[in-house]
């Protein structure tokens, strides 16, 4: 398991995103050398957690707990057959291109070590929008995307450290319920009716996921 390139992107003017300004970091290349990722504090204020990496629309993307973006290179081959065109890692948008791990898969607070201090925890997964389907220029991106429900991972940071491509990856915390982030994708997406499922994962969620799986659970149990 693990790091096949570290993937930053840096600010452009594109004619696809809603961004205030026009700009997106979207299309991430990897990057050469260590690497820094920290916390980079609430969204709204910080942006990505890797060390020179852009992020525009702070409205919906960044923060501490989309700090980190993991899309498995096994996922970007089956798009790459889907699509009959060759996916560069980092073409999704992701932080980090993984090889030999589950990555939509991972369990809603798992934590990663990646090389010998950075420890990351899983959150949510990745939701498609408007900048996303503009980069990748592909018809009626953001349902195929949302349909497949392998969305890759968005991660918190728990101890900061510097990464490099080729770095190890171990899972050194599993925790005990079964809530992945397909799971988690597809409740916030095309199955509502997994939302309350997800409460399982407690504090370790996403805050805007675990906000609407208590206020459906609210709403079933005043009905």
């Amino acid at each position: 398991m693990t790091v096949l390139t570290v993937n930053a992107g840096r600010p452009v003017a594109a004619p696809y995103t809603d961004s205030p300004g026009g700009m997106t970091g979207i299309d991430k290349r990897p990057a050469e050398g260590l690497i820094r990722v920290s916390d980079p504090g609430p969204k709204g204020e910080g942006g990505s957690g890797l060390a020179g990496d852009a992020v525009c629309d702070l409205r919906h993307h960044g923060g501490s707990h989309q700090a980190v973006y993991a899309f498995a290179r096994e996922d970007l081959d089956a798009w790459e057959r889907e699509l009959g065109r060759p996916l560069a890692n980092g073409t999704f948008g992701e932080n980090l291109t993984t090889n030999g791990l589950d990555v939509s898969g991972a369990l809603i607070g798992e934590r990663w070590r990646i090389g010998a201090e950075l420890v990351l925890e899983v959150t949510s997964g990745r939701i498609p929008c408007r900048t996303f389907a503009g980069h990748l220029e592909e018809a009626r991106w953001v349902k195929r995307f949302t349909q497949a429900a392998g969305p890759g991972a968005y991660f918190r940071v728990i101890t900061p450290g510097s990464i490099r491509a080729g770095d190890p990856v171990e899972i050194v915390h599993r925790p005990e319920h079964e809530v992945t982030v397909e799971m988690q994708f597809r409740a916030v997406t095309t199955q509502r009716e997994l939302l309350p499922l997800l409460l399982a994962a407690g504090e370790a969620l996403h805050p805007e996921a675990l906000r609407r799986a208590r206020a459906h659970a609210e709403k079933s149990a005043a009905s």
